[in-house]
């Protein structure tokens, strides 16, 4: 408990550290963009017919405003002057230029390819129809997150120790007595102790101590049914990082090597990216996750609900995703078909079983679905199931696609869910299927 404790409290406080610091930086970042947007539309009062349009009127407008790079720039984008640069290509797709040319004046930020600097652009036209850009230097947004690094490393370290020292006393105080009410319980005795907030524990184990002569050949039931219990917590979690293994390794390493600073700039959109879909397909494995877990918790009274128009209305949500890869949808629904459910169990049942449908049929395949009073079933022309996995398909995280996520994208959690779902409310789901000729997927009101 004491290293709960502590991890608890540790992840708490570098999260709340991670997060002030992001959020600082972007505050910071973008305080620093905004003043540069105010100031430099301010410089451009400073232009004047006065400055020839070439590079040395350029340079001696840069002397006026302190060193801001002043850029001279005729409509179609050709460059007549530049106080950093001689040479310059044609500026016409350029986003400040751009801007510029449609609305009259416009901003950018982005790094220079002349410079090799990130710089923040004020871009206007003159009344002569010509472009004045003027641009501040500044730092990206990541320079100013690295620059501040130091600072949170402190911060990290000071929280390290005071996260150990809260731990130690706070576990000291508060479990020391409770230790001594469970060396005290295990030597059979009645159990005493001076805290008023520990009695009602103590009468407890006391009770328990009492009968637990009696109940030797129950509790060794019940033990056995903690191990089978046990060994379904550790498949489960073992599944679950199963997992999350793969997208975390993908955005740890991609982390790294954005960290190394020794990516090229496609190469840090294709990091971004991959950390972006991988984080993604992380927060769906978590809520689908959650999604499984609170069926069991969940106590809410079931209600009477038109199975057929949330059928229909299901199809017509996910006929999209058929029509794109050319799946024929036939529909066998009685009307008014009700169920003594709620609307959220009902959609998962449905949705997962259509969209399974599609998603391991084969192009230009069919799914039919039929619901009437006694049964809703839904028949598919996919990939179909071997035999030797015909035991498993209900099972937490199977699918029949055994990279679990590959093309399919599934997590193996929807069948489960299904069945979970109708054993709550007393119904059997069951399956029949051939490899390579397709499935259907069977929930039977009748045993209700």
């Amino acid at each position: 408990m004491r290293k709960r404790i502590l991890i608890i409290s540790l992840l708490t406080t570098l999260l709340g550290i991670l997060f002030f610091t992001l959020a600082f930086t972007s505050s910071y970042y973008r305080a620093v963009i905004e003043q540069a947007e105010s100031v430099l539309p301010i410089y451009y009062n400073m232009y004047s017919d006065e400055y020839s349009f070439d590079t040395q009127g350029a340079e001696a407008l840069s002397d006026k405003l302190g060193g801001a790079r002043v850029t001279f720039i005729r409509a179609d984008g050709e460059v007549m002057g530049d106080s950093q640069g001689e040479n310059l290509p044609n500026h016409s797709d350029r986003e400040e230029v751009i801007g510029a040319l449609e609305n009259g004046s416009a901003f950018s930020v982005r790094a220079s390819d002349t410079i090799g600097q990130t710089m923040v652009y004020y871009c206007k036209m003159t009344d002569d129809g010509n472009l004045v850009r003027i641009a501040v230097t500044t730092q990206s947004e990541w320079a100013f997150l690295t620059r501040s690094l130091s600072t949170v490393i402190t911060y990290v370290l000071l929280d390290i120790v005071a996260c150990l020292l809260f731990t130690y006393f706070a576990t000291y105080f508060i479990l020391r007595p409770v230790e001594e009410l469970t060396k005290e319980a295990t030597l059979g005795g009645e159990v005493k102790t001076q805290y008023s907030e520990l009695k009602t524990i103590c009468a407890v184990l006391n009770e328990r101590n009492q009968s637990i002569k009696t109940r030797l050949d129950e509790l060794e039931n019940e033990r056995m049914i903690v191990q089978k219990a046990q060994d379904s917590k550790n498949e489960f979690i073992a599944n679950v990082t199963h997992e999350m293994n793969t997208p975390l390794t993908s955005i740890k390493g991609y982390s790294e090597l954005l960290c190394s600073g020794q990516l090229s700039e496609e190469q840090r959109k294709l990091a971004y990216s991959t950390i972006s879909s991988q984080s993604e397909r992380l927060t769906n494995l978590i809520a689908c996750i959650i999604n499984y877990n609170e069926i069991d918790s969940d106590d809410l009274p079931p209600y009477e609900l038109n199975f057929s128009n949330l059928v229909k209305e299901t199809l017509a949500v996910v006929k999209p995703e058929a029509d794109k890869r050319g799946i024929e949808i036939v529909e066998k629904i009685d009307d008014n078909v009700t169920v003594n459910s709620r609307h959220e169990m009902m959609s998962e049942l449905a949705g997962n079983l259509i969209r399974n449908a599609i998603r391991y049929n084969k192009k230009g395949g069919k799914i039919t679905v039929e619901l009437d009073y006694r049964h809703f079933s839904v028949e598919d022309t996919g990939i179909g199931i071997a035999p030797e996995n015909m035991d498993k398909v209900f099972s937490r995280f199977f699918t029949v696609d055994k990279s679990h996520g590959g093309k399919n994208g599934g997590f193996g959690l929807g069948l489960a869910v299904c069945k979970k779902i109708c054993q709550r409310q007393g119904w059997h789901i069951s399956v029949k299927s051939k490899l390579g000729e397709g499935s259907t997927f069977t929930v039977d009101f009748s045993l209700n």
